[in-house]
């Protein structure tokens, strides 16, 4: 298994967690530019002892997307972090309207 594809799985793991280096790499982004999102607030790294920042990996997914749409549109790191915003709000507002579809008895 190539670290690409061990990356790829791990995403779905909200418990792991992925270095600031790590980030950059799967997203495509220099670590200056992921610094830039964290300063906006749209990346929150995990408190950790350690001297290097660690995110988890849930973020990966929503941040390769902003990234293509980046790249896609010509944007500034202040608008993928808006946009990063958007889309993890969708994310949570996606799962909310599964959970509540989950409680309703189905249609037969």
């Amino acid at each position: 298994m190539t670290a690409q594809q061990q990356a790829e799985w791990m995403w779905l793991d909200e418990r792991t967690t992925v270095t600031l280096s790590e980030l950059s790499r799967f997203c495509a982004m220099s670590p200056t530019e992921v610094d830039e999102l964290v300063e906006y607030g749209a990346l929150l790294p995990l408190p950790q002892g350690s001297e290097e920042l660690v995110f988890s990996a849930q973020c990966i997914a929503p941040l390769r997307t902003a990234g293509k749409l980046r790249l896609d549109f010509d944007l500034d790191m202040f608008s993928v972090a808006m946009l990063l915003g958007y889309l993890n709000r969708i994310e949570a507002l996606e799962r909310q309207v599964r959970s509540l579809q989950a409680h309703l008895p189905s249609a037969r």
